[in-house]
């Protein structure tokens, strides 16, 4: 007898899966606990920089993009649909919110985030995460190699104009986690990296790059605000615009991180409570003085590939450590060498790249427009820097081709027929605006008898463009003195047909 399905299967379709990602059972096992403790920790370390990093871009103090990581991995812990997924301040989000401060001032930016978080809310419950279905796998390579080579070039500028001795420690990192994992792996590698590093550095006094000189580190806890604003219509009209455009951007790039982490887990997540998690976390951190944020693909990396973390513990973790560590020990993290960083994201950016999507034998054995699709999205990314203009370009290429190749495989064929004053044909495939263009020069309008059959039953109609083809090869044999009979619809075909036949503006 099988099993009834549960009502969540959207978030656990199969019981192992469950165990997986299970708090309960991760805290009942003291390795697995260690591991999301200590996956959690590495992951707060290197959200540091990267938050310090995004607050310059987005023209705001490095507390703002700090405070802002801490709530949005707090609060995506317990409201999101994906364990094991990191969400804090992202670049993506500090390019699109930047212009609200350079122009308005902080309060505007957060008036922004937390509309930006209400309006990610409204798209989820409107269905947003269904869209996913029709974002192809080779855009999904795509999104996940220019991820790949984004998390690798923001790494240059800390390689540039740099003392010497940095080369030697990156190189030493590298090493370290790269081999240590063959020996042991009771701790995360580059946590090992992180501490070793920074043990020499001050021990031997090198004078190097730290996460002290990125910008300065908070001293007290994230308090709650209200934006102060005036809260009219002609604030609305300008926070609008850049609200919408960062809960698209921060949507689109944690849908995506979430579908690369079910497939990097084997385990499902529930899309739609990703997104409305999503959109109040944004709006909690809005009310804390936060700049917004979405998932990040890099740190999502170092907790689920590179520290096997699997549930919420690590991501609960990752913000509470963060603020921990730039509150309570903010002169120590200070003294971070950010060679030992480097190490640990370009480790991340080669363990990201799909590197068997670039062998010779894929490649060969790949459609060329497939190849086309994923070097698109990889090369508009790479070029924008925007991981959500990238994704939707190689959406629209994937469909465009789709459609080119689709449409040239509709035929018209000459049926034999034992009645002299009566031609046949047989049409099939799938009619649409591609395909039915090409639909009307297919027939012999004067040679044909005066009696013509157009026989659809191995062919269906999608569209308008298609009826408007039909009625304009019946209005041409019509101009002739001749009859068309077209046959063989059925279901929603025939409906459409039926309905929109004739009343196209004379088949055009």
């Amino acid at each position: 007898m099988s099993r009834p399905v549960p009502a969540d299967a959207e978030l656990h379709p199969f019981p192992h899966e469950e165990e997986t990602t299970s708090v309960r059972a991760a805290l009942r096992s003291p390795q697995r606990l260690r591991t999301e403790v200590l996956a959690g920790l590495v992951v707060a370390l290197a959200l540091i920089p990267e938050a310090i990093s995004f607050s310059i871009i987005a023209g705001v103090d490095p507390r703002v993009g700090l405070f802002a990581s801490f709530t949005m991995a707090v609060s995506i812990a317990f409201l999101g649909g994906r364990p094991a997924m990191i969400s804090a301040a992202t670049g993506a989000i500090a390019l699109v919110i930047a212009p609200v401060v350079r122009e308005y001032g902080l309060d505007h930016l957060l008036a922004t985030v937390v509309l930006g978080g209400l309006i990610q809310v409204v798209l989820a419950v409107l269905g947003v995460a269904k869209l996913m279905r029709f974002v192809p796998r080779s855009v999904m390579v795509g999104f996940v190699n220019s991820l790949a080579i984004l998390i690798f070039m923001a790494q240059l500028p800390h390689l540039v104009d740099v003392p010497w001795v940095v080369y030697p420690l990156v190189a030493v990192a590298l090493a370290v986690i790269v081999w240590l994992p063959k020996v042991t792996t009771a701790v995360p590698s580059p946590l090992v990296a992180i501490v070793a590093l920074t043990a020499v550095t001050v021990v031997a006094a090198v004078s190097v790059p730290t996460v002290g000189d990125e910008g300065a580190l908070p001293d007290s806890l994230p308090a709650l605000l209200v934006p102060d604003v005036p809260w009219t219509l002609e604030t609305l009209r300008i926070i609008a615009p850049y609200a919408l455009a960062m809960a698209l951007v921060g949507l689109m790039e944690s849908l995506m991180t979430a579908k690369l982490v079910d497939e990097i887990t084997d385990t499902h997540s529930s899309k739609t409570r990703e997104s409305w998690g999503q959109g109040a976390a944004n709006v909690i951190t809005g009310f804390f003085g936060g700049m917004g944020g979405c998932a990040m693909i890099g740190q999502t990396m170092i907790n689920v590939k590179t520290s096997r973390a699997r549930t919420r513990i690590s991501t609960f973790l990752a913000g509470v450590f963060l603020l921990i560590l730039v509150v309570v020990l903010g002169d120590l993290v200070a003294l971070i060498p950010m060679a030992a960083l480097v190490a640990v994201m370009i480790m991340v950016s080669v363990a990201t790249f799909d590197w068997h999507s670039i062998r010779p034998a894929t490649l060969r054995r790949m459609p060329r427009s497939e190849t086309l699709v994923m070097v698109v999205t990889v090369a508009v990314v790479v070029a924008t820097h925007n991981l959500a203009i990238g994704v939707v370009v190689g959406v629209l290429t994937a469909m465009v081709l789709f459609a080119r190749r689709v449409a040239h495989l509709t035929v018209v064929r000459e049926v034999p027929t034992d009645a002299h004053d009566t031609k046949v044909y047989a049409v099939e495939g799938e009619l649409f605006f591609a395909s039915s263009n090409d639909l009307v020069g297919q027939f012999d309008y004067v040679g044909d008898p005066a009696n013509v059959v157009v026989d659809l039953t191995a062919a269906r109609v999608w569209d308008a463009s298609s009826v408007a083809a039909l009625d304009a090869v019946t209005t041409r044999y019509a101009s002739k003195g001749k009859t068309v009979q077209v046959v063989g619809l059925g279901g929603h075909s025939a409906d459409r047909h039926e309905r929109l036949a004739g009343h196209l503006g004379g088949g055009h």
